[in-house]
């Protein structure tokens, strides 16, 4: 007999098959368990109302009670809308809608009394509320729950009169209809005992229909981890058997080539975080098992190094290493750091991307078949099926948020004889909790320490009344032999944006800072790989004061001269791509400057970006703030892993959770890794089921 769960939408009371189609359409609702997961978004609490009077904070969210006097349309076209004047004791407000217009002023009726709830805004010196909920209160009814749950609604539900009211009415029927034995639990009963957490029946109904503030705290927490631990358990258990399954290429010995670099051309000394990492690296690479490490560094930590010394193990055991990266520029800027650091080491290495063709390219493929290639540094030009190895035995990835899990993996097998070791680097520091939640069945390293010498950049938050001083400023660098960075968002000029864009930086620039007294070189997305080039190696080599860029040059350029970045706009930027863009100064002994041009009007979240970017240089701390503001699915990254798609946890104010989570997780694998224990099986039974209606659980990262 099929689980009444999955009985369609139509035959639950207050729907039918029109309504049925609606709600699939615009909430991909079909089945009643669909319907049972629309949970509230939020809850009106029904025994607070606040009098017209005393409002006082725009922005507030709040609950009204009082008599329409006055209801009417105005305006044609686009300018079209339905205005209402709320009355009670204290005062009035409007209120106001400028969607359904036609559908409001139909229902609405002066001299009745309304509840109505929304958030305040304050217009021409007086209170109103845009599209607030609005109910008309019923005599003789029952006194409302404490908490009333709103769901995610869109106009059309609304205009087809499946509005909150009858949402509620849909839930409380379907809830009325289900019985434990519809709802069995997941979690083990002894883990609901320890966590003090609900059924998953009282829960459901308990998040739908809350009784008290502690009831829907409870049933929240339950839901949240339950899918915090569950993506935890799935997580680790696919570790295990990527260990148990992968043997890996044992390197065992640490020799000349690795010892004549460190001894000879290391130009400094490592920093203790380089040198715990590369112990990490090192316990890894002569486990017999296939490393698979995620190294974390901000930028300038020296990660390169540490990856260079990784790979000067595989050819001290006889393979061949590669190193991958996103973009030409930034392979192109691996290739002459590793060709800087080997020098007289007799380690023959190639560069191939895209833009290595004819007789060069055959060449490099041949030798690298051939096993003549110790290193091969390049774009995800190395994933073509033409380019294959004699040995490969260790596969750098640097920015490997850039690539999809399957292009990594056409690398990974490259070698007949088995995985090669894989190391992935990042200069976008990831919070603990994201790196948990998308890079769990990883081991992590963390360089979290900058090389001696290194002086903080100094950030400063400057708007246009700056600007004189900010030409003056340049100036004064350039004249004592520094170079300058000027980032702009936008390439041309936007209807939308009122944004300085980089054509009118090029034309302000010249105008301030004239040839030949000055040199300018321009460098943007939609230019042709050699003239960006070109244009970029003018800059490195001296020969340009200034670079005028867009955030191409976020990552792949190391000029040390250069100890100014100005990013104008600054509000419009990511907190993450902020600080690669102030990670490209600070490269030589001089002290460096970052300077964020704003605009005169900041939002509370601009405002707190560039604050952060003022007041911190450490890059977890900016990425904890960026998590926090907006979210896990805007971090860079993370969209394309589809991972961070809960229904209810959000690891940015959930990590208190998602940790418990993870302890637990980890306890229950180590005393029983195939889930076999009677208890167990409920786990076992749910993640079976998870992993066939989950697409890419099977392989994550």
């Amino acid at each position: 007999m099929k689980p009444i769960l999955d009985t369609a939408i139509t035959y639950l009371p207050k729907v039918g098959p029109k309504r049925a189609e609606l709600l699939e359409k615009e909430l991909g609702v079909r089945t009643f368990r669909d319907l049972l997961w629309q949970l509230p978004y939020r809850y009106v609490d029904r025994t607070v109302f606040h009098k017209i009077g005393d409002l006082q904070e725009a922005g507030a969210e709040v609950q009204l009670r009082g008599v329409l006097r006055r209801v009417e349309v105005s305006g044609r076209g686009r300018s079209r809308r339905l205005t209402a004047v709320l009355r009670d004791s204290t005062g009035s407000l409007e209120l106001v809608w400028f969607r359904g217009i036609d559908w409001f002023a139909d229902r609405l009726m002066t001299g009745r009394e309304y509840i109505v709830f929304g958030r305040l805004q304050r217009f021409n010196n007086r209170w109103s509320i845009p599209h607030p909920d609005i109910e008309a209160v019923q005599r003789n009814a029952k006194p409302a729950a404490t908490l009333e749950p709103v769901y995610s609604s869109t106009e059309k539900l609304n205009q087809a009169g499946v509005e909150q009211k009858l949402r509620r009415k849909m839930m409380q029927a379907l809830l009325d209809k289900l019985s434990p034995e519809d709802l069995p639990d997941n979690l083990p009963s002894y883990l609901l005992e320890k966590l003090k957490l609900p059924s998953r029946f009282l829960a459901f109904r308990q998040i739908h229909f809350p009784a008290s503030a502690k009831e829907l705290h409870l049933a929240q927490a339950r839901f949240k981890f339950e899918e915090l631990f569950f993506h935890q358990l799935r997580l680790l258990q696919i570790k295990r058997i990527r260990i148990a399954k992968n043997r890996g290429f044992v390197f065992e010995k640490v020799g000349d080539y690795f010892n004549r670099f460190y001894r000879e051309n290391l130009p400094f000394e490592l920093t203790g975080a380089q040198k715990r990492v590369m112990k990490e690296i090192r316990r890894d690479l002569g486990s017999g098992r296939q490393m698979n490490r995620l190294l974390q560094g901000d930028v300038g930590s020296g990660k390169t190094v540490v990856a260079l010394m990784s790979m000067l193990l595989a050819v001290d055991n006889g393979f061949q290493a590669a190193l991958m990266a996103p973009t030409e520029i930034l392979a192109q800027q691996h290739y002459q750091s590793l060709s800087k650091y080997l020098q007289g080491l007799g380690i023959r290495m190639a560069f191939l991307s895209g833009s290595v063709k004819g007789r060069q390219r055959k060449q490099i493929l041949a030798a690298l078949a051939a096993g003549d290639l110790h290193f091969i540094v390049g774009t995800h030009a190395l994933l073509e099926e033409s380019v294959q190895f004699q040995n490969l035995g260790l596969a750098v990835i640097d920015e490997q948020h850039r690539f999809g899990v399957a292009q990594r993996a056409r690398l990974w097998k490259k070698n007949p004889r088995g995985l090669p070791h894989v190391l992935v680097m990042t200069a976008t520091p990831i919070p603990r909790t994201l790196a948990m939640t998308l890079y769990g069945d990883l081991d992590t390293s963390v360089i979290d320490e900058l090389p001696p010498g290194r002086k903080p950049i100094k950030t400063i938050l400057w708007t246009e009344h700056h600007r004189l001083r900010l030409f003056g400023f340049l100036k004064r660098e350039i004249k004592r032999g520094r170079q300058v960075y000027v980032v702009y968002p936008l390439i041309e000029k936007s209807e939308k944006l009122d944004l300085l864009n980089l054509e009118q930086g090029v034309e302000a620039m010249s105008r301030e800072f004239p040839a030949p007294e000055y040199a300018i070189a321009v460098v943007h997305g939609r230019m042709k790989p050699a003239d960006k080039e070109r244009e970029m190696q003018r800059f490195a080599k001296g020969e340009a004061d200034i670079l005028v860029a867009t955030t191409v040059i976020e990552v792949g350029v190391d000029v040390p001269n250069a100890s100014v970045m100005v990013i104008e706009n600054a509000e419009r930027f990511g907190l993450s791509q902020l600080h690669q863009l102030r990670g490209r100064v600070g490269r030589g002994a001089e002290q460096s400057f970052c300077i964020l041009m704003a605009g005169n009007k900041l939002g509370n979240d601009s405002k707190k970006r560039l604050q952060t970017m003022v007041a911190s240089q450490d890059g977890f701390k900016i990425a904890e703030v960026d998590l926090e503001l907006r979210g896990p699915g805007d971090i860079e990254g993370t969209r394309q892993s589809g991972l961070l798609d809960f229904r209810i946890a959000n690891i940015a104010t959930d990590q208190h959770i998602l940790q418990t989570a993870r302890q637990i997780a980890i306890k229950i694998l180590e005393a029983d890794p195939d889930l076999q224990k009677p208890e167990h099986a409920v786990l076992k039974s749910y993640l079976d089921s998870m992993a066939m209606k989950v697409r890419g659980w099977a392989q994550i990262s």
